[in-house]
């Protein structure tokens, strides 16, 4: 995991742990005092949308997105080159509409002061301001992307373009997968999948 992928999972898993805690309160001063601070709902739907964003961008950074592949690795090197760089160029058109359309939901929550229909009645404009900062980003990184594999591809540089941008094998999530219970474990060394066999590769994949 680099360093970009660690910060974003440190972002997300706080998100969540911070609404786990909220959460938890909630439930307790129902049970026990009867009481609620009637707001674990409304916060859940914003870290449900800002971890989502989040997600997006993790995803991509960790070539995790799915893509379907039935027949990408079929091809010649350079045919699976070129699919690779108009599978982002793709990704970067979708993330651009989507920030696109965020902006006028935002504009138009600015526009009429919207507030959320909860007990707290939170500007909405402070929630959504995170999501769309999330979705910017996101489109801003996956231009970056596209345009790296583009230039990637125009200097022919086939073998570069494949192993950054193709679709994750099950053997590098294997071997993603052992590295990690090392690293978790304490014994620091990196466990290959075609060391391990078959049954690593079954008991990564029960274990996951």
């Amino acid at each position: 995991m680099n360093p970009v992928q660690r910060i974003l999972a440190w972002v997300f898993g706080a998100v969540f742990l911070g609404l786990s805690v909220v959460v938890s309160i909630e439930t307790l001063a129902r049970k026990l005092f009867n009481f609620s601070i009637q707001g674990a709902d409304e916060l859940g739907g914003y870290a449900l949308a800002v971890g989502s964003v989040i997600a997006f961008s993790l995803a991509l950074v960790g070539r995790n997105h799915i893509r379907v592949d039935v027949f990408h690795e079929r091809f010649p090197k350079r045919v699976q080159a070129v699919l690779n760089v108009v599978s982002y160029f793709l990704l970067a058109a979708f993330a651009v509409l989507i920030a696109f359309v965020a902006f006028k939901v935002v504009s138009d929550t600015m526009a009429y002061g919207s507030t959320a229909p909860t007990p707290w009645q939170t500007p909405l404009i402070w929630p959504q301001s995170v999501w769309y900062a999330g979705l910017v980003v996101f489109a801003l990184v996956t231009i970056a992307y596209a345009a790296r594999a583009a230039w990637l591809l125009f200097q022919g540089r086939i073998d570069t373009v494949n192993r950054d941008f193709q679709p994750k094998s099950a053997k590098e999530e294997v071997k993603e997968e052992l590295d990690d219970f090392a690293q978790r474990s304490g014994s620091g060394v990196a466990v290959s999948p075609a060391s391990a066999g078959p049954s690593a590769a079954r008991t990564t994949r029960e274990a996951a």
